[in-house]
């Protein structure tokens, strides 16, 4: 048996960027038949959400692209940090909170920003919060989610030793 690898990735209120960003992940699994090997989730820095669906507008945006949503907004716990292997924070301030409560409660997970892994992403770069924005937010917002779970994907398999 394989070892299974734990992604989770964060936003502040678990309800755009971060579930957008779970579903690109798990879509790109299933592409490349990798689905069983990994253990996708998603999580806020924040409590506001916990129990929402979706942004419905997070959720039409990711099905315009084939791609389906679900679960419900969690708040990050302290023993994400010992369960999952990855964690994607999709701004720098969600990746600071995210430093300074590991710091608190341990754990070994990898702490990433999603755009580290976009091959048009500047250093530093974010995805930015669509929340207030219009529609065109969260097709941009769905296309750097999109390109860089494709490069975090690579990332993983290549750390992992499971690139071909």
């Amino acid at each position: 048996m394989t070892r299974e690898i734990a992604v989770l990735f964060v936003c502040l209120g678990n309800i755009c960027r971060s579930p957008l960003a779970e579903g690109v992940f798990r879509h790109l699994l299933d592409q490349e038949g990798l689905a069983d090997r990994f253990r996708v989730d998603s999580a806020g820095t924040d409590s506001w959400h916990v129990g929402e669906s979706p942004d419905a507008r997070s959720v039409r945006t990711a099905a315009a692209h084939g791609i389906s949503l679900g679960g419900h907004a969690r708040q990050t716990l302290p023993e994400d940090f010992r369960r999952f292997d990855y964690i994607v924070a999709m701004d720098r301030s969600n990746l600071a909170d995210l430093q300074r409560f590991r710091d608190g409660v341990g754990g070994e997970a990898s702490l990433y920003l999603l755009r580290e892994f976009d091959p048009q992403g500047e250093p530093g770069a974010e995805v930015p919060d669509p929340y207030y924005g219009g529609p065109k937010g969260f097709e941009d917002a769905f296309a750097m989610v999109e390109r860089s779970c494709r490069g975090l994907l690579d990332h993983i398999l290549e750390e992992e030793g499971m690139a071909s």
